[in-house]
């Protein structure tokens, strides 16, 4: 194709030539870049391709069960092809877990008990755990179930404060959870192999404790898993990575048999555990999204780098920048104002197949303190790998943009962005 078909193409989508070719000078560049997450999604496609020819898939799974779910031959295989994937001895993979921040609380309550320590060494959780944790008094939290929490911040530089970790310690730890990603927080996301070495220096604290990792965010994007560092719990969403854009609902929890099995009968009850829980058509959409959800998270890598390119190029800090190793699809680009991260969000949101006609605006969000302003045009509600910026409306104005089912549709929402900027007079190019 021509340049120029190209260009105009994006004409049509009101994305003026100035801003195309700002855009298109700066993509130019990121090519050696874009060539090495492909080699990390081919590896993780042929790990997936291999856990589904070794969990024998095929037409029989994509049944649809209802009432008990009894013999549900597709949920079964689904939950091997996980915790093969993932390097697990057993995984809970159900429509039912409703959320990431569900997957988190089901793994949490359902291995802790009164009189138990909840150690974060890695600082405050994502905000919407406040109120899991009861940092927020909450009805139904762990904190009214008499399990504590205690946690360590990250010290300044981001690296881990092991002496305070040492002094957390005690002889009520009995659950350490780890997220992986920044959440709301202005600081690097863990590689799996700084999250190994937290965990091997929390070993030899005390052997015996449970070490769950918040791996939302960040499945696929590297070759290794945390599982492979000695977590004894991954959890996270299917309306995330691992779901491909296809899965319209889930979560999971891969790991240790134990603790997968205490989940289980926390999700339905003591005594039944992982033999209920129909999959009501499910099937079908959630293996075909794992096996494509090492190219989709390649896709939504591509964009992050794109974005930060951009907007460092504009004089606004990245996190992580453009040029530093990527362990997440989330990008945070710290915009200075209200006007800026507005901006950002509508043209994000103009973007989008679907609602593009919607302006977003700030709101009082459940589950945050501060308003919050979301850019989310998708196919399923809250689906985080298709393209979505969101932020709370505080200093220092950061959006968190991730997501983009494919490379195309991300750089479209991204030019989008800049051309609303661009537009309302808040950069010069």
């Amino acid at each position: 194709m021509k340049k120029i078909e190209l260009e105009e193409a994006y004409e049509k989508l009101g994305i003026e030539k100035k801003v195309y070719d700002y855009c298109s000078h700066i993509e130019s560049s990121l090519k050696d870049r874009f060539e090495k997450i492909d080699v990390v999604a081919e590896y993780n496609q042929q790990k997936v391709l291999k856990a589904m020819m070794d969990a024998r898939i095929d037409s029989e799974c994509f049944n649809i069960s209802s009432g008990y779910g009894y013999d549900d031959i597709g949920r079964e295989k689904i939950e091997k092809c996980y915790s093969m994937t993932f390097h697990g001895e057993d995984a809970l993979v159900r429509p039912q877990i409703t959320c990431g921040t569900h997957a988190i609380a089901l793994a949490m309550f359902s291995n802790l008990r009164p009189g138990d320590e909840l150690l974060s060494p890695v600082g405050k959780p994502y905000d919407t755990l406040d109120e899991v944790i009861g940092i927020r008094p909450s009805m139904g939290s762990l904190a009214e179930y008499k399990v504590s929490y205690r946690q360590v911040d990250l010290k300044a530089d981001g690296s881990f404060d092991y002496d305070g970790i040492k002094n957390a310690v005690n002889e009520k730890t009995k659950l350490v959870t780890i997220q992986r990603s920044k959440g709301y927080a202005v600081r690097p996301t863990l590689s799996v192999e700084k999250i190994g070495e937290l965990i091997s220096f929390i070993r030899k604290l005390k052997k015996d404790v449970i070490i769950m990792v918040d791996n939302c965010y960040g499945e696929f994007v590297e070759t290794r898993e945390p599982l492979d560092v000695g977590a004894d719990m991954i959890v996270g969403s299917l309306i995330k990575n691992p779901g491909g854009g296809l899965a319209s609902s889930g979560g999971y929890i891969v790991g240790k048999k134990e603790c997968i099995e205490n989940a289980s009968y926390r999700l339905t009850s003591p005594g039944l555990g992982k033999e209920v829980g129909a999959s009501l058509g499910q099937n079908r959409s959630i293996l075909q999204g794992f096996f494509l959800a090492p190219t989709v998270t390649a896709a939504a890598e591509k964009g992050a780098i794109l974005a930060a390119s951009i907007y460092e190029s504009l004089g606004f800090s990245c996190l992580p920048k453009a040029d530093e190793e990527r362990h997440d699809i989330i990008q945070e680009i710290t915009l200075k104002s209200p006007e800026n991260l507005i901006a950002f969000c509508q043209g994000i949101q103009s973007g989008s197949p679907v609602d593009s006609y919607v302006a977003p605006e700030p709101w009082d969000m459940p589950g945050y303190d501060d308003k919050v302003i979301m850019a989310a045009g998708a196919f399923i509600q809250g689906s985080s790998i298709e393209l979505s910026a969101d932020g709370p409306l505080r200093e220092p104005y950061a959006v968190y943009m991730q997501g983009g089912l494919t490379y195309p549709s991300a750089k479209a929402g991204i030019y989008m962005s800049l051309q609303n900027l661009y537009s309302r007079n808040l950069v010069r190019l």
